[in-house]
C-alpha cells in the first residue's frame, strides 16, 4: 500500500465543493508537479465518471481510472472537508474518496484492488476512524494494515 499510497497523495481537509473539482484535486494530488499528467489524469477521470458514478453508499467514492504508460497503480485519498454530491447509490453527500489509477494492461488485479477496496470502505469502524484522523501519515498507515489484513 505504500506504493499505491503516497502521503503526497493524501489530503485529509480538502476543501473542493464539487465532484469534478474533488477530481481535479485527486489528479493534481497523483500527478505531483506535472500539470501535464495531472490533466491527463483529470480527463480519464472524468471519461470514466461519465460511464457511471463511483459513488458508493455511506459517504464513500471508489473513482477509478484506466491510463496507457501507467507503470503501477496509484492512488489517492481524499476526506472532503465538507460532503459533496457524488451521484451516489444511495443518494447521500460524499465525504471520503479513494482515487485509483491502473494501467490499462491490468485486467483482474484492477478489479481484485477494487474489490479490497470497497470492502474497507464497508467497514464502519475504518470509515469513523478515516474521519477523525489528524495526520496523513496515519491515513497511509491505516491504509496499508487493512489492506494487508484483507490479503
Amino acid at each position: 500500500m505504500d506504493q499505491l499510497l503516497a502521503t503526497s497523495a493524501i489530503c485529509l481537509d480538502c476543501a473542493s465543493q464539487s465532484k469534478k473539482r474533488a477530481l481535479e484535486h485527486a489528479a493534481y494530488l497523483l500527478g505531483g508537479s506535472d500539470t501535464v499528467e495531472a490533466e491527463r489524469i483529470f480527463a480519464h477521470l472524468l471519461a470514466r465518471e461519465r460511464l457511471g458514478s463511483t459513488g458508493l453508499v455511506d459517504g464513500v467514492a471508489l473513482p477509478h481510472a484506466r491510463l496507457p504508460d501507467l507503470a503501477h497503480s496509484r492512488g489517492s485519498f481524499i476526506r472532503l472537508r465538507q460532503a459533496i454530491d457524488f451521484d451516489s447509490q444511495d443518494g447521500q453527500p460524499v465525504d471520503l474518496m479513494f482515487v485509483l489509477l491502473v494501467s490499462e494492461d491490468v485486467r483482474q488485479g484492477h478489479l481484485q484492488l477494487l474489490s479490497r477496496l470497497a470492502a474497507l470502505f464497508r467497514d464502519a469502524s475504518v470509515c469513523r476512524q478515516l474521519r477523525h484522523l489528524s495526520d496523513v501519515h496515519q491515513a497511509q498507515q491505516l491504509f496499508a494494515r487493512v489492506m494487508s489484513d484483507a490479503t
